[in-house]
């Protein structure tokens, strides 16, 4: 059902996250997040997806994993394993409404490492396989903090990759500077979940070098935010040209959205975010689709510059 590399590694994975009561219909709070999540875990097992992402910062998303994979032993262990990623570096102050005046703030201290660290793993134990540092930029200081890097190097000493997600027009720059970065001399950050969409390509370089020295590449927002999904269209012209291209190829906007990521072939695999399971075969669906010479070039034409599609992306309500 989803596109794979010959290896047999599945390129899409899921992230868990909290949800707003308008987002989970019938559902209500937290009861209907638990429950949405389930059920997406559920169907995303079945489908072969193998990588769940989930943060601190996710509302209850790591406590909901962790009930999951507590009701299912052996998933993450024998021959096709569920690996489990999580992120730091923000505490989710929301309160479960999408009209919260503040829904993260962000903190990438040594000490805030150590508190969320020791709540991740008190939650997913052995299960965690990546830990990454919630959107590293070169301004936090994340990146030269020698101390938060040592401490981090004792997760990498224990078979735990650590990496950074990068969100903003300068993600090249933290990639790069992440790179830069080793303990003992070795590579500390082995691990890049970044944004990557037709509509914000900039870091693709940067992502490829990332993959050239060995380390994972992780494309997130491929749905530019809803701007890239059926019914996101927002007036934008790349949203409008997007949306005109779907509907004369009588394909999906969502699976051309994915199927464009998994072009990539340094990405290891394709972020996706769905509210329900409809939603998520259909953005499984993509990873089927081999786009045409033609369609992918007037996708790439499509590119918005950095510091544009960031402004957009910020006057965006809160999803």
């Amino acid at each position: 059902m989803v596109e794979h590399r010959a290896s047999g590694e599945f390129r899409v994975r899921l992230r868990v996250a909290h949800r707003s009561t308008e987002e989970v219909g019938e559902y209500v709070g937290e009861h209907g997040c638990h429950v949405v999540s389930r059920a997406l875990l559920d169907a995303a097992y079945a489908a072969g997806v193998r990588y769940v992402d989930v943060a601190r910062s996710y509302g209850r998303a790591e406590e909901f994993l962790a009930g999951w994979l507590a009701d299912r032993p052996g998933v993450t262990g024998g021959e096709d394993p569920v690996e489990i990623g999580s992120k730091w570096g923000y505490r989710y102050v929301g309160g479960w409404r999408t009209d919260a005046d503040t829904h993260e703030i962000k903190d990438h201290s040594l000490d805030a490492f150590t508190e969320q660290y020791a709540m991740s793993h008190q939650l997913l134990g052995d299960h965690l396989g990546i830990y990454h540092v919630h959107s590293a930029t070169l301004d936090t200081g994340v990146l030269d903090d020698e101390r938060v890097h040592r401490a981090m190097a004792h997760l990498r000493d224990r078979g735990i990759r650590v990496g950074i997600s990068t969100s903003g027009p300068a993600q090249a720059d933290a990639v790069r500077r992440a790179l830069e970065v080793r303990v003992d001399g070795e590579p500390l950050f082995t691990s890049f979940q970044s944004t990557w969409n037709p509509l914000e390509p900039s870091v693709g370089p940067a992502l490829a070098e990332a993959a050239d020295t060995g380390a994972r590449v992780i494309l997130k927002e491929v749905f530019a935010n809803g701007r890239l999904a059926p019914g996101g269209e927002d007036g934008t012209e790349g949203a409008r040209a997007a949306a005109a291209l779907a509907a004369r190829t009588g394909i999906g906007l969502d699976r051309i959205a994915v199927a464009a990521a998994l072009a990539n072939p340094w990405a290891w695999r394709v972020l996706l975010g769905p509210v329900g399971t409809d939603q998520l075969a259909s953005n499984l669906a993509g990873a089927e689709l081999t786009l045409p010479a033609d369609v992918a070039e007037e996708l790439a034409a499509l590119a918005e510059p950095a510091e544009s599609y960031w402004r957009t992306r910020s006057a965006r309500p809160w999803s």
